[in-house]
C-alpha cells in the first residue's frame, strides 16, 4: 500500500484499515476481505438493454412534446433546454430574518438545465465517436461561462441508469447553478486551500504527479489526461478523472485538451461497460473552481477534476448500499482501490456491444457464401 511502509504481518487484502481522504477530510473503512462473505441481500433487477432508438413517448427525443407542452426541436447533437421541473428558480423570494441560530434559512436562487447528448435513446457515451463527446465537452464549457458569469456555482452532473434515480433512457446530463457554494465544493474549496497554504503546491497537481509515479492505481491516461481509483475512494469502483497541467476549470482547456479529454472519457466508459457487461451505472461530475464574484478571486489551490461514482460492486445485479455505519459513522468499502483499479485496468478497450457486432457481421457472412 503506497504511502505507508507496511509491517511484515499487514495484508491490504486481508486486514481491514482506514485511509485519509483529503479532498474531504474525512477517513474511510477498507475492509477487503468482506468480499469473501456470501452474499444474501438485495438482487438488483438486470438493466433494460433494449432502448428504441426514437420514441415520442420519451420526453428527451427530438420531436417529443415534453410535460410543459413544449416540443423538442429535430436536433442531431447536443439539446440544451431549461428542466420542467427545476429545484432551483432565479426569482425566489428572500425568507424571512431567523430568530435563532439553530434555525437559519438563507435564499437559495438559481437555475436548472438539461442537455441531451445526442438524438438517439439507444446510445450513450462510450458508444459515441469522440468527435461527438467532444461536443458534448465544449457545450458543458460553454454552459459554465455562460453561468459561472452570474452564479458562483455551476454543477455539471450525469446520472445514468434507473439505479443512480435516471428516470429517462436517453443519454443526458444536467446543470444547476446556484447563488450558493454547495456542500461538497465547500468542503473541496477549503481542504485544498489548507493544502496550497502548506505546501505550495494544488493538492490534486502534486496527487496526480504521485499517482503517475506509483502507477497502481492507475486506470487509464493519456497525455493531458489521468484516470485512477482514488487511494481513499469509497465507491466499489469510483474514478477520479485530472488534468496532468494545472487547469483550473473545464473553460480553460485548449481543444486538444478537450479532444483528449474526450478520448479518454470513452475509454474508461467503455471499462466501465465491459466490467459486467452492461450500460454501467454511474453518478458523475465536475468539479471546478467556483465562479461568478469568485472569477476575480486568487484560485490557485483549485484544480479541475471529476468524479465518477458507481454503485456496483459484485455483478451487473449486486450494488454497495450506503447505509447504516456509513451514514451513522464512517464510509466503508468492501475491496481495495488497488484491487478495483486492476480489475478496471485490464478489461479490453473495446466495447463489448461492438465486439459482438463485429462477431455478428462474420457470422452473417459466412451464411450468406
Amino acid at each position: 500500500m503506497d504511502g505507508n511502509k507496511q509491517t511484515p504481518d499487514f495484508d491490504q487484502t486481508e486486514h481491514q484499515h482506514i485511509r485519509y481522504n483529503p479532498l474531504r477530510d474525512m477517513w474511510v473503512l477498507v475492509s477487503a476481505h468482506r468480499m469473501k462473505r456470501p452474499w444474501k441481500g438485495q438482487v438488483e433487477k438486470p438493466s433494460q438493454e433494449y432502448v428504441p432508438r426514437h420514441d415520442l413517448s420519451n420526453p428527451l427525443c427530438p420531436g417529443a412534446t415534453r410535460a410543459n407542452g413544449m416540443v423538442n426541436p429535430e436536433y442531431d447533437s447536443t439539446f440544451l433546454f431549461d428542466n420542467d421541473f427545476p429545484a432551483l428558480q432565479p426569482d425566489a423570494p428572500e425568507p424571512g430574518v431567523s430568530d435563532h441560530s439553530l434555525f437559519q434559512t438563507k435564499a437559495a436562487k438559481g437555475v436548472c438545465k438539461v442537455m441531451c447528448f445526442h438524438p438517439w435513446s439507444d446510445i450513450t457515451l462510450p458508444l459515441m465517436q469522440i468527435s461527438e463527446i467532444k461536443n458534448v465537452i465544449d457545450k458543458w464549457a460553454e454552459l459554465l461561462v455562460d453561468l459561472g458569469a452570474t452564479y458562483p456555482w455551476v454543477q455539471i452532473f450525469e446520472n445514468k441508469g434507473a439505479m443512480m434515480g435516471c428516470s429517462n433512457p436517453h443519454p443526458h446530463s444536467q446543470v444547476w447553478a446556484s447563488n450558493f457554494l454547495p456542500n461538497e465544493p465547500r468542503l473541496a474549496d477549503r481542504c485544498q486551500r489548507e493544502y496550497y497554504r502548506d505546501k505550495g503546491v494544488p493538492m490534486l497537481l502534486e496527487y496526480a504527479k504521485q499517482e503517475m509515479q506509483r502507477k497502481e492505481r492507475v486506470v487509464v491516461e493519456n497525455e493531458d489526461w489521468l484516470v485512477v481509483v482514488p487511494y481513499w475512494a469509497t465507491w466499489p469502483f469510483q474514478t477520479l478523472l485530472l488534468p496532468r497541467r494545472h487547469v483550473l476549470r473545464l473553460n480553460d482547456l485548449s481543444n486538444e485538451e478537450r479532444q483528449s479529454l474526450a478520448s479518454i472519457m470513452k475509454r474508461l466508459l467503455t471499462k466501465y461497460d465491459n466490467l459486467f457487461e452492461i450500460s454501467f451505472p454511474y453518478s458523475m461530475g465536475w468539479h471546478g473552481a467556483p465562479t461568478g464574484h469568485q472569477l476575480a478571486e486568487d484560485m490557485s489551490h483549485w484544480q479541475l477534476h471529476a468524479h465518477y461514482y458507481p454503485p456496483l460492486l459484485r455483478s451487473s445485479t449486486i450494488r454497495k448500499f450506503m447505509v447504516g455505519y456509513e451514514m451513522l459513522a464512517q464510509e466503508q468499502r468492501d475491496l481495495t482501490p488497488e484491487q478495483a483499479a486492476e480489475r478496471l485496468r485490464n478489461l479490453p478497450e473495446e466495447h463489448y456491444k461492438t465486439k459482438a457486432d463485429k462477431s455478428n457481421l462474420r457470422e452473417n457472412a459466412k451464411e450468406s457464401k
